[in-house]
């Protein structure tokens, strides 16, 4: 049986069974931080599970997109480990039981009609108290006693080890299928967890019955495939054996599934299909969390190339092919294939640059360890070369093996493990507890009516201490709260118009007042579907079960709003000039400001971001209706609705429509019409991180205010310059080539002729600033050709200005003494028999003039030259002095002339043979140290 039918008919079997038949949740939930990609199918119904929302459908049946690191080293090396896998699953909600899930599990494998499995290929486990399972497959299925078996709670209990070990929480017995291979070994295939207690403390008698039981079943799509394919291996099933061979073929080696190269292609398989299916959801790699897990997963496989000699990237060559074999259950990955290869690619490049320093490292490793007489390769070090470069600690133990040496695999996973804390990649715990928990078990969701209204009277539901942000203080429920002005508190209601923070628009603010009392709320937030106001009691006493009238502040609501609408248009403005691949990776949305991430691999040219925001502002002045609707989501999707991956839809989902040209799936804000935006300013486009850039705007009265800052701006740099708005552009391109022109003077010791005074030149260039649009476009060069920010042009100009002035003093300071020339330094010489001997002190110099000085000396002077030359700066000396190649080949040295003269000022230094230079602390020794110095040197000339 071809995998895609199998997961149709595993899906129609359920669905005939009265479940509802529910799409893949994403792979990367952003909705749920207590994972980093789906660890599996019931992963979406954590909520339905635990009774804390509305059930639309009590039965369930999903094929979903998982992916796990756990088992990451046994990728390739066993038959049936993968990161990225599908899991089929069934699911009950307080419905049916274990007798249904047993005798449906059963029908589905057994039955022609489906999989047709001969029943005495299977076998089974249940827990070793649970009678009513076991009793269920003897008398109901027909097994016999020897194939079931019972298991401790280590192997058959969810989550392992719970009664004796923890969490407290919802647990249960599970019943996991066994399928018999020709070899005589076992495979897991099916896993049917009953969910029917609560643990409360430690044994005995923790385990009490919950009100409503579950069911929470996994298959592994790709293990069952390979059963049914009768294959030895998951990657040898019609779906995955493809890639396999396109690997192969890629690589440049033949397939061999024994070989250690066998193993590679197989892991480079898998690791191709993960980061095909998490890139294509916008996980970029990265430094930490998800993204670092990508980055791991390409490395991995980039190593594994590299050891079959591969030194060019590769793996992007794959993403055609998992899409080809994927294309029946996800025909979107063949929309991303080019993005995906594309960031595949530059990862791979990247990364072909780090390994030879892996592998370098590594030898100085074991170099290391055999001069320390050192056996086992330290888990530190196994971590570093991992976390660092790459290096797979299998790899390391087969190369450390070689060399004799074992590998310390507990000090490795120590470090890791700290590692993974570190970076955030860790996972943390799947059921969350606390007072909020408490009151989302008890009231599910708050009504959201701030759609149609910023006002509603309603009732305080739930009253929490403190703002939930303390690492060790989730806060406690109160029955009443009355000290004013006592910390912050959090309030829950009965309903609410204001908007939790979520989809990127910050919360609501604004007040909540009932009889006697007023509670300013200074933030607004989502916990599952809760709303909760955070804020302080001005007044009164608040009690649980009070009404009270919640009203928002409605002048902030509307500057959200703008900026909410401006970001559908500009995201649209970004496909219609970038590419449909810009997709948004992130967004923030503020009074009259927003910040929008999305993807791409370069920075957008000028030209683009202007057409971007020109289109933008267009939209904005066309006065398009802003509306929206509650819709089914498959009807949202069949109209063209953006949905953003990571984002966790209801159904029926609300759609925001602007003219005919943006639709996306938004709870967010927005305003009636385009118009009501008013303005628009895109103020940056910058890096965010690998592949994913960002754009900074406002709207609004923000945007009108940054019009003036750069209106006024343009006027202040102009004032500053002694010019006009139109040559200010022109006059600081004149200043900046002063100042290189001063500090070239300054260093050949060549002084032109230079007003104190800045004055532009009459032929300065004038561009056109009649409009905004100029002037912006004046001060955004200006910015870019500075190098800093817009807010810093006007320092930097003040600063160019005095670099400018402070030049042309050390200019006067160079030449205080009047102009000196080399011949004059050569008229002030004097002869020690054939060699000219020239020691001075020359007021206001700097070290490159007198280099030059010293060099035009030798190369005019008749004979062999020595030549000294000192100035004071400050309270510093310095001193250069210079040989010619004559005296250098008869053994003299500047260096050792000047520094012994730097001595006798308090400082030291030195230099070539031929001139050195060096400083002193001291200028009142500075006359002294130069007699003393031609004095010496005399003394050496006239040997």
């Amino acid at each position: 049986m071809k995998t895609d039918e199998l997961r149709e008919k595993y899906l129609e079997f359920f669905v005939s069974k009265g479940c509802t038949q529910i799409a893949s949740d994403v792979l990367v939930p952003t909705w749920d931080p207590s994972v980093l990609f789906t660890p599996a199918g019931m992963n979406q119904f954590k909520d339905h599970f635990l009774g804390k929302v509305k059930l639309d459908f009590t039965r369930a049946t999903t094929c979903q997109k998982c992916l796990r690191t756990g088992d990451i080293d046994n990728v390739g090396r066993t038959a049936f480990h993968h990161t990225f896998f599908e899991m089929l699953g069934n699911f009950s909600f307080g419905d049916y039981f274990k007798k249904d899930a047993i005798a449906w599990a059963w029908e589905f494998l057994t039955e022609k009609k489906w999989l047709g499995i001969p029943g005495e290929r299977l076998s089974v486990t249940v827990y070793k108290d649970d009678d009513e399972a076991y009793n269920f497959w003897r008398d109901m299925i027909g097994l016999p006693d020897a194939r079931i078996v019972r298991m401790d709670e280590d192997e058959n209990f969810w989550p392992a080890s719970a009664p004796s070990e923890g969490p407290d929480g919802v647990c249960g017995p599970c019943s996991e299928i066994y399928y018999h291979l020709e070899d005589g070994s076992d495979v897991e295939i099916w896993n049917l967890v009953f969910t029917q207690y609560n643990r409360l403390g430690d044994p005995p008698d923790n385990l009490k019955p919950l009100p409503s039981q579950n069911i929470d079943t996994g298959m592994g799509l790709e293990r069952i495939a390979s059963v049914l394919q009768g294959v030895t291996t998951n990657y040898h099933i019609d779906t995955l054996r493809p890639i396999v061979d396109a690997a192969a073929e890629v690589v440049g080696v033949h397939y061999q599934p024994d070989t250690d190269n066998g193993r590679r292609l197989r892991r480079i398989t898998d690791h191709a299909r993960a980061c095909t299916f998490a890139i294509h959801e916008n996980v970029y790699p990265g430094r930490d969390k998800a993204k670092y897990v990508v980055r791991r997963l390409i490395r991995r496989a980039v190593l594994d190339g590299y050891q079959m000699n591969l030194r060019d990237p590769f793996l992007y060559q794959l993403v055609g092919a998992v899409a080809e074999q994927s294309q029946a259950a996800y025909p979107e990955l063949g929309e991303t294939m080019q993005r995906v290869a594309e960031v595949i690619e530059s990862e791979e490049k990247a990364f072909f640059g780090t390994i030879d320093g892996g592998m370098k490292r590594i030898g100085q490793l074991f170099e290391q360890m055999q001069d320390g007489s050192a056996v086992m390769v330290p888990g530190s070090d196994a971590a570093e070369l991992n976390t660092t470069y790459g290096v797979p600690p299998e790899l390391l133990q087969t190369l450390a093996a070689e060399k004799n040496f074992t590998f310390d695999w507990p000090g490795y996973r120590d470090a890791m493990h700290q590692h993974a804390i570190a970076s955030g990649a860790g996972q943390v715990e799947l059921f969350q507890t606390g007072p909020l928990e408490t009151l989302k078990e008890a009231l599910r969701e708050t009504p959201f009516v701030g759609y149609d209204s910023i006002e509603a009277n309603t009732t305080v539901k739930g009253i929490i201490t403190g703002d939930g942000h303390q690492k060790d203080d989730e806060g406690q429920l109160l029955s009443k709260l009355e000290r004013a002005g006592d910390g912050l508190n959090r309030l829950v209601l009965a309903q609410s118009p204001f908007y939790g923070e979520s989809g990127g628009q910050i919360g609501d603010t604004g007040k909540i007042v009932g009889d006697g009392f007023e509670f300013e709320v200074i933030d607004t937030q989502k916990h599952g579907g809760l709303i909760v106001h955070l804020g302080k009691l001005i007044s009164g006493k608040v009690t649980e079960g009070g009404q009270c009238h919640a009203v928002v502040d409605a002048t902030r609501r509307q500057s959200l709003a703008r900026a909410h609408s401006a970001t559908h248009i500009l995201h649209h403005a970004l496909h219609t000039h970038v590419g449909d691949h810009a997709q948004q990776q992130g967004s923030k949305v503020e009074e009259d400001r927003l910040r929008f991430d999305f993807t791409n691999q370069k920075p957008i040219d000028d030209s683009v971001l202007q057409k971007i925001e020109a289109d933008v502002v267009q939209f904005i002045g066309a006065g398009d209706a802003v509306g929206w609707e509650t819709l089914p989501l498959t009807e949202a999707r069949q109209q063209g609705a953006m949905m953003l991956f990571g984002e966790k839809y209801p159904d029926p989902v609300r759609m925001v429509s602007i003219g005919g040209y943006s639709k996306e799936l938004c709870a967010g804000t927005h305003v009636d019409n385009t118009k009501d935006i008013d303005a628009f300013e895109l103020l940056a486009e910058e890096s965010v991180s690998a592949g994913t850039r960002r754009i900074i705007a406002l709207t609004g009265s923000r945007a009108q205010q940054q019009r003036q800052i750069t209106e006024a701006l343009l006027e202040q740099i102009a004032q500053r310059l002694g010019t006009s708005g139109d040559k200010a552009a022109g006059a600081l391109e004149q200043l900046a080539g002063d100042v290189r022109q001063l500090k070239k003077e300054l260093n050949s010791g060549k002084p032109g002729d230079h007003s104190e005074t800045f004055a532009v030149a009459g032929d300065c260039a004038a561009v056109d600033v009649s409009q905004y649009s100029g002037m912006r476009a004046v001060v955004r060069d200006m910015a870019r050709k500075l190098n800093v920010a817009q807010d810093d042009v006007l320092q930097r100009v003040d600063a160019l200005l005095a670099e400018r002035a402070a030049l042309i003093q050390q200019l006067k300071q160079a030449t205080a003494g009047g102009k000196v020339s080399a011949d004059d330094l050569i008229g002030q010489g004097e002869k020690v028999g054939d060699h000219l001997l020239v020691v001075a002190e020359v007021p206001g110099a700097n070290p490159n003039v007198m280099r030059n000085w010293i060099d035009q000396i030798r190369k005019k002077a008749d004979g062999e030259t020595a030549v000294l030359l000192g100035t004071v700066s400050g309270d510093k000396v310095m001193l250069v002095g210079g040989l010619s190649h004559g005296l250098v080949d008869s053994g003299l040295k500047a260096g050792q002339w000047v520094g012994d003269t730097a001595k006798l000022v308090g400082g030291g230094g030195g230099g070539r043979p031929d001139m050195a230079q060096a400083g002193g602390k001291d200028p009142a020794k500075l006359t002294d140290a130069l007699a003393t110095a031609k004095q010496s040197m005399a003394e050496q000339l006239a040997r």
